[in-house]
């Protein structure tokens, strides 16, 4: 559709990372005849000068793409989206984003509006939540509040005792639901503007019991097969939470449909895979008709037949600056370690070789890392096509900073320390090998035995 200059809006994405669904949005803004402006970090800037305002670049509107569940930092990520929300419209609003990241506060504010949500239990005492844990059952899902992608998400023998943090980060009992049989599954319904585009069925992978598609969980297209009540819990849920778009993530029980969660930043990848429906048109669509412009509904549609997560005409060209301040971490560092029953302080080694952190058995059983995600293969060049090891999920925190990791579990005994730090923590800091917390100043004279895949 052509537009003249006095007609295109300049519709912000806010986004400091480089996924496909921000890459589409922007796609489609353009392809709709308008304006698309990625707001990163090399670009973006908000000045106030005898108190008035500008932004750099301007732009008429704001789609919040912010991970706020992926950073170790979410205030000042919250704090941005709401300098920019206070000057110019914006579609998922901050405070609805993070009420909807963190997953007790969506379970209360769905649950204060009658929506069904499995029973839960926060408690910030380690009593008070162990006392609580019998009413799920000898098995419950345990997760940390805030999370993503499946990480920091378990389901937990609660004949055992659990911690009300996992790290730094508020931990709570839930319920299992599951009326599946042998293969577990969820339904995704994604929602823009009060309109289901698609809704999928996510089946969790061989071995595992969470559906995420990050995770290998296999999907099929459910968009004409839901049945009326998982339609309107859905829509309801979204509504209730004040969303503009949102993957809805529902259950079925024995007495119906129950809201998991409501994902402000919800995946495209796999709800175009099972609809062959992409999202991103449709939210291009709702930017730019809040702005005031307008756009072709059969060009939404014909956009939304393909994903395009090609690189943006409009990404910044601006280069980084050469000298980052990256925290320096030392080859054998004072960590602390974190599963669902405990934390403790451990020696851990540096090992840029290694893909993947490790844990010792034993250290993982102190802390109640697990239970198994899935299986690992590693390499060793003394063992002729590696071996396979399991891998459990693990917040390690490296003075005051939180690291949430899926980690290799193995019997490391007869080695130094009980944890290898891979490229997965590595890839944050430079790594001094002249730095050592054990007061062993020699340089490492030799690399960990294996190296993972």
């Amino acid at each position: 559709m052509d537009t003249t200059d006095a007609d295109q809006v300049r519709v912000g994405v806010l986004s400091l990372h480089n996924s496909k669904e921000t890459k589409a949005i922007l796609n489609a803004v353009e392809d709709l005849g308008h304006t698309p402006v990625w707001l990163r970090q090399e670009n973006t800037a908000i000045s106030v000068e005898d108190s008035e305002l500008t932004l750099e670049p301007d732009i008429d509107i704001v789609a919040n793409r912010l991970l706020l569940s992926n950073t170790e930092e979410p205030a000042e990520l919250l704090g941005l989206a709401t300098t920019f929300n206070r000057v110019r419209p914006m579609l998922n609003e901050p405070d609805a984003v993070m009420a909807s990241i963190h997953k007790f506060a969506t379970a209360a504010t769905l649950a204060n509006w009658n929506i069904k949500v499995p029973d839960a239990l926060l408690a910030l005492s380690n009593d008070r939540l162990n006392q609580g844990r019998s009413q799920f059952g000898d098995v419950g899902v345990y997760k940390t509040a805030i999370g993503t992608h499946g990480g920091g998400t378990w389901k937990v023998d609660l004949t055992e005792p659990v911690n009300p943090k996992v790290g730094n980060r508020q931990a709570f009992l839930q319920a299992l639901i599951d009326r599946d049989g042998e293969r577990h599954r969820d339904l995704r319904v994604y929602i823009v503007d009060g309109e289901i585009i698609g809704a999928m069925y996510r089946f969790a992978p061989e071995g595992d019991w969470r559906t995420n598609v990050a995770l290998g969980g296999d999907v099929l297209n459910a968009t004409d097969e839901m049945d009326d009540e998982a339609s309107e819990t859905a829509l309801y849920a979204a509504d209730v939470m004040g969303l503009d778009y949102a993957g809805v993530d529902l259950i079925e029980g024995n007495d119906g449909w129950f809201v998991l969660e409501v994902n402000p930043t919800a995946g495209f990848k796999g709800l175009y895979k099972a609809t062959g429906k992409s999202p991103a048109p449709y939210i291009a669509k709702s930017a730019i008709e809040r702005a005031g412009g307008t756009v072709d509904e059969d060009r939404v549609s014909e956009l939304a037949a393909t994903l395009d997560d090609s690189e943006p005409s409009c990404k910044p060209r601006v280069e980084p600056p050469e000298h980052q301040d990256v925290p320096i971490i030392g080859y054998i560092e004072d960590v602390v370690v974190s599963g669902t029953s405990g934390s403790t302080q451990a020696k851990a080694k540096s090992d840029t070789g290694a893909t993947r952190t490790s844990i010792d058995t034993s250290l993982a059983a102190e802390i109640g890392a697990g239970p198994i995600k899935s299986m690992t293969r590693v390499k060793s060049g003394s063992v002729k096509g590696g071996k396979a090891r399991p891998v459990v999920d693990l917040v390690i925190g490296i003075g005051g900073t939180q690291h949430t990791v899926t980690a290799s579990v193995e019997d490391r005994s007869h080695m130094d320390y009980p944890l290898l730090l891979g490229r997965d923590i590595l890839e944050h800091y430079r790594v001094d090998v002249r730095r050592r917390s054990d007061g062993d100043n020699k340089p490492p004279l030799d690399s960990e035995e294996y190296l993972e895949e």
